[in-house]
Order: C-alpha cells, then sequence, then structure tokens
C-alpha cells in the first residue's frame, strides 16, 4: 500500500507540476551542456565537443523523470560553428524525444570579447500513455487520442557572449508551441508546450595560482510559472578538480564535482535533493551523471 500511495502521489506532483509549468528538463550541469540551451554555443568553445548526460531525478521511485542527452559541436572555419543535440526525457506517463542542428556565427568584438548568435532547427516526438491515467481516476480529453506518436518540427534561437574571464548567455531553444498533455481542474486534457526563456552568466576568479572560484546564475521564465533560479559555484583546483555545490531557489540543492582525467575528457557527477516539502519525504534524491570530451 505504501509503493502504491508514492505512485498517485507522483503522479499528482507531475501533473500539477512538471505538466503545467516547466516542462523541459532541468540540468545542474547546464555549464558543460551549454548546447542543449542554448545553440549559439556551437563551436563556441574552439574545439569538437561531444558529450553525454544521464539524470534519473528522485531515483527509486517508479515513474519520475528520467532524461538521456547526447551534445555535438564544433567550429567550422574562423566565424561558423555547427552542433547536434538529442534529448530523451520520460516523465510517467510521457515520453517525449527531440533532435535538432545547432548553427552558429562567430562575430568578434575585440581581441578579449566574442559574440555568437545562434540557431535551432529540428522535431519533436511526443507520446503520451494516456491509458495510465484511468488507472487513478483521473478524468481525461477525447482528444488526447490524437497526441500520441506526434512529429512536430520546432526552432530556437540564443546569444551567447564570451570573455576569458566571464561568460552571459540567453536563448529560447523552442519557440513554437507544440501539443501536449496537460492539466486543468483535474481533467488531463490536450494543451501545449510554453516557450523556455533562459538568461545567465557567469565568472571566473582566480584565487590564487592554482585555485579558481567559478560563480555562475541560469534564470528560467517560463509563461504563468514561478521565475526557476540556478545559483552555482564550483572551486576549481589546478584545472583538473572542480567541487561546488548550486541552489535551485524554492526547489532544490546540490553538491557537484567534475573531474578532469585526461585533456580531452571530464567526468562530472551531481547529487541533488528537493526542498520541496510535498516531495522531500519520498524524494530518494536525483543522479545526475556526464562525459565531455574535448578533442
Amino acid at each position: 500500500m505504501k509503493y502504491i500511495y508514492k505512485i498517485i502521489m507522483l503522479l499528482v506532483i507531475l501533473i500539477t507540476t512538471e505538466l503545467s509549468a516547466q516542462q523541459d528538463p532541468n540540468y545542474t550541469l547546464y555549464v558543460y551542456n551549454m548546447n542543449l540551451i542554448n545553440p549559439a554555443y556551437a563551436g563556441a568553445n574552439n574545439s569538437t565537443d561531444l558529450g553525454v548526460n544521464i539524470r534519473s531525478q528522485w531515483s527509486n521511485v517508479k515513474g519520475a523523470p528520467e532524461t538521456q542527452s547526447f551534445i555535438f559541436g564544433t567550429p567550422v572555419g574562423s566565424n561558423l560553428g555547427v552542433g547536434l543535440s538529442v534529448i530523451s526525457d520520460k516523465t510517467f506517463i510521457e515520453k517525449q524525444t527531440s533532435i535538432a542542428a545547432d548553427f552558429s556565427y562567430h562575430l568578434k568584438l575585440s581581441q578579449n570579447h566574442d559574440l555568437y548568435f545562434g540557431v535551432k532547427a529540428g522535431f519533436n516526438s511526443y507520446n503520451a500513455n494516456t491509458d495510465g491515467l484511468v488507472t487513478y481516476g483521473i478524468q481525461q480529453d477525447p482528444n488526447l487520442m490524437n497526441l500520441n506518436g506526434k512529429l512536430n518540427p520546432n526552432f530556437g534561437a540564443g546569444l551567447y557572449f564570451s570573455h576569458q574571464n566571464y561568460f552571459l548567455t540567453f536563448s529560447m531553444p523552442k519557440l513554437l508551441s507544440n501539443d501536449r498533455l496537460e492539466e486543468e481542474n483535474g481533467t488531463a486534457k490536450a494543451g501545449s508546450d510554453k516557450q523556455h526563456v533562459y538568461l545567465g552568466g557567469g565568472y571566473h576568479i582566480p584565487l590564487n595560482t592554482n585555485m579558481v572560484l567559478k560563480p555562475s546564475v541560469l534564470m528560467r521564465y517560463v509563461n504563468a510559472s514561478p521565475l526557476s533560479v540556478d545559483i552555482t559555484a564550483m572551486l576549481e583546483f589546478s584545472e583538473y578538480f572542480n567541487l561546488g555545490a548550486a541552489y535551485r531557489i524554492d526547489e532544490s540543492a546540490s553538491g557537484l564535482a567534475v573531474f578532469k582525467v585526461t585533456n580531452a575528457l571530464k567526468i562530472g557527477y551531481a547529487y541533488e535533493i528537493s526542498t520541496q516539502s510535498e516531495v522531500r519525504y519520498m524524494d530518494n534524491g536525483t543522479h545526475e551523471i556526464m562525459l565531455k570530451l574535448n578533442l
């Protein structure tokens, strides 16, 4: 009975928070996976980047959100960059996969300042197993039958401003509002994606010859939802080890570690716990793992 109660509570939480508020996955290690939210970052690292990110939210709770992501980015000549981002996201009865190509243009503002303009173009596949709603007595709109297997185009845009010691990022990775599941007054119905707007930045503060403090902030705005703010601080030791913490205001707290295994390979891990009272008692923690190759 306790297990079934947890599943029912999870369903209620997911519908009232995930589906009607922020619909795209959050990333604690977003600084190392910037392509996922901003196409302008493609090629901005002046190297060929390959990355894999796996995020398991509320570990060991059946139906909790799970996200697997892949990124690729490389400069093409002196002013162009291209990339690819693939995101597979599952939440209880929902499953969606997006594949997008990224294109960026580099504008040299000065010797130390660079500005990148980016566009993203791709497709999103969305499925909702609405039969699962009936099991828990949740009403559904007949139009939900039309959601399964839909393949929708989408586009995004972004700006990325960089300096050796700091960066600024602004993006809208999905400009179109595609159909998806939504909740209203206890009834699941056909709704639409809400645009996510990302604004953030970070700074590198040298403490001595071997230590650098790296604070960063990322804000997400979604229409009719509270502003989501990530505050992160990483401490870099001799360029080979990063240790830090993050706080998503009124949502969660995290511990992070990133290791530079070789000059080309980085491995990162983040453990996140919820600060929301409605999920804290059944939250087994969120795990996020990252592999990043810079060639």
